[in-house]
């Protein structure tokens, strides 16, 4: 099993682009927070066009079927030319997609509207990941990608948020407000991103010195973890798609009581999301992903086991730590094993993590309509413990 060394741009005591990825975050935060809108407004299109549940939820489909098909190839072009342009381009176009779903009234249309949202979020996730790369100093690379990483889970938190008052103000016109997150990146480009960090270079060619031979790709280590990440994507996905319905029918929970919970698993997702970025530099990027890996599986195999309203809410912390603390890494390890196409490589991990989960978690729910909850749980539980052998088999890399 071969060893990978990072390559990484020299590093400084004060580094003048390193405020750069806290802008990044932000758009990420901008960038998603119309992803974690999109659930949240099928009830009222249910609502107001008489709408099957099958109907609204091809929607969701849709958007991410664009996204996850499309985010390679713009990832591929920025590893062809640096291209920042393409971050505010990618949130407005994902903003503006949002914003037209209250205005067009035909099943067509609404289609039309969350592909272009879809492919906004594709266009800005891998140039932006490649500048959080470009931009972090060595030994801080895991720290940035957490912090990256919280402003698109923050997002997926608010997006709901966001979605409830624009409908309580104003109805379906109120999905103008998703225009306010282009506004807000926007301005925040203008006024704090760099310029030095807009113009860096990314890939082996910033990163080696001229006496250093170029690395090379190691596609299969890079394939090894494509299939963990779409693995994780699927159970990411199943978990939060349920979680709040097994509480209620399974448990017997309240809805309000059960849509908390789902809150505090995703708070906890975002808090992992920063320390996962930490314990990347601190233990590498392998033995993050395995640690995060092992609560994973041992929540998800003790979840659908366990009776106690109480004993399932404290397995939900393991559950959201082990979805999250391997989130950066798993970004880092990409762009590692794929030194010469960074941005192919976050284009991959970044879009795999949340489409092909949401296009497979139809297949979910037919196993809940048939076999139940528990089952389905069940199942994805399995899933967890063969995502922990794949991490176990993922090929190591040095620490940055």
């Amino acid at each position: 099993m071969s060893t990978l060394t990072a390559a990484a741009p020299p590093s400084s005591a004060e580094n003048p682009t390193s405020k750069a990825r806290y802008v990044l975050a932000l758009g990420h935060l901008c960038s998603d927070i119309n992803q974690g809108s999109l659930a949240a407004l099928l009830p009222f299109l249910i609502a107001a066009h008489h709408y099957s549940y099958t109907t609204a939820a091809t929607l969701v489909m849709v958007s991410n079927l664009a996204g996850s098909i499309i985010q390679p190839v713009f990832g591929h072009m920025s590893d062809k030319k640096n291209r920042p342009g393409f971050m505010l381009l990618g949130v407005s176009l994902a903003a503006g997609g949002m914003a037209l779903t209250g205005y067009v009234t035909n099943f067509a249309g609404l289609c039309l509207a969350v592909m272009v949202s879809g492919i906004g979020v594709a266009l800005f996730h891998p140039q932006a990941a490649k500048l959080v790369n470009a931009t972090s100093r060595t030994g801080k690379k895991g720290v940035s990608m957490g912090i990256f990483s919280f402003g698109g889970n923050l997002g997926f938190t608010l997006g709901p948020i966001l979605t409830t008052l624009a409908m309580s103000l104003w109805g379906l016109k109120g999905t103008l407000l998703y225009l306010l997150g282009p506004l807000l990146f926007g301005t925040a480009l203008h006024l704090f991103f760099p310029k030095e960090a807009a113009d860096a270079r990314t890939g082996t060619a910033a990163a080696r010195g001229q006496d250093q031979a170029p690395q090379q790709d190691d596609v299969k280590s890079f394939a090894k973890l494509s299939v963990l990440v779409t693995l994780r994507s699927i159970v990411y996905s199943g978990v939060s798609t349920f979680l709040v319905l097994y509480f209620i029918h399974v448990l017997g929970q309240t809805d309000t009581f059960s849509s908390t919970l789902l809150s505090i698993y995703y708070a906890v997702t975002a808090a992992s999301s920063l320390l996962g970025g930490k314990l990347a530099d601190l233990w590498g990027e392998k033995k993050t992903i395995v640690f995060s890996c092992t609560l994973l599986a041992l929540g998800l195999m003790l979840f659908p086991r366990v009776h106690s309203v109480l004993a399932a809410g404290l397995l939900l912390v393991p559950m959201g730590m082990g979805i999250s603390l391997c989130y950066s890494s798993l970004v880092l390890s990409g762009q590692r094993y794929l030194p010469n196409h960074m941005g192919l490589a976050s284009g991959v991990t970044l879009g795999l993590a949340v489409s092909i989960g949401g296009i497979v978690a139809p297949l979910l729910g037919k196993i809940a309509d048939t076999r139940g909850l528990t089952d389905t749980y069940s199942i994805i539980g399995l899933l967890a413990v063969v995502i922990w052998v794949l991490a176990l088999w993922q090929t190591p890399l040095k620490k940055a």
